[in-house]
């Protein structure tokens, strides 16, 4: 039998655990904040002033230990000229965010909700409440890519869209529902979903989720879409 020599098997293993650790490595780099492999989008926390990346979906704002009266809640978005003046209108349970160029105020509420000032360019709903204590609203804004979807998962509450430019197809159980900008769209609690960029543009757009405050956000889900929207 011939002897292979002790140093070479000894570089031969360290090869071996190099490339095991390598593919580790890379396992666990982690991806980019809001947009992960293969264009699957996750909102991600941001705070104020923050920079994030180009393409993602961020949290933006949010409010918590909200009680509501009734059980179906209107979300109404407004522009403002100035954050002061968004801010000076704005109530307690308001959000004012500055993007696509613009200072926005978000209010919840009565269809009829009645706001100082501003300009009114939605009002989305109604939103089907779950039973609650308490809630919480999550303001976040996407900008993705032709292409780009959610991951597969659930919200405990209602969600809207507003859509500022481009266009979403939203597919659950119930079939597949498309938004074009200037548009919006809403979903019920609990239902599997997954949301798709389609057309050829960006698509920029605001994204509301009132939850059980008890509960997280949104979860992700075991459904598998059956690709209606790429269709």
């Amino acid at each position: 039998m011939s002897r292979i020599p002790f140093v070479a098997m000894i570089s031969s293993s360290l090869i071996t655990v190099l490339i095991v650790l390598s593919g580790n490595v890379r396992s666990q780099v982690p991806q980019i904040a809001g947009h992960q492999h293969l264009g699957k989008v996750a909102c991600v926390d941001v705070r104020p002033g923050e920079k994030r990346p180009e393409y993602g979906c961020f949290n933006i704002g949010s409010i918590a230990g909200l009680k509501f009266t009734e059980k179906n809640v209107f979300w109404h978005l407004m522009l403002f000229p100035n954050r002061t003046s968004a801010e000076a209108a704005k109530s307690a349970s308001g959000i004012v965010s500055e993007e696509d160029g613009k200072v926005w105020l978000s209010e919840f509420g009565l269809r009829n909700l009645a706001v100082r000032g501003g300009k009114t360019v939605a009002v989305v709903g109604p939103l089907q409440l779950p039973d609650a204590a308490r809630y919480t609203a999550v303001l976040s804004y996407a900008i993705m890519r032709p292409g780009d979807s959610s991951r597969v998962h659930t919200h405990p509450g209602p969600e809207g869209w507003y859509v500022i430019a481009g266009e979403q197809c939203l597919e659950t159980p119930d079939g597949a529902t498309r938004s074009r900008a200037g548009r919006t769209m809403t979903v019920r609690p609990n239902i599997p979903m997954e949301l798709a960029v389609t057309g050829k543009a960006t698509r920029r757009a605001f994204a509301l989720v009132i939850h059980d405050a008890l509960q997280e956000r949104g979860i992700p889900s075991s459904w598998k879409p059956s690709g209606a929207c790429g269709r």
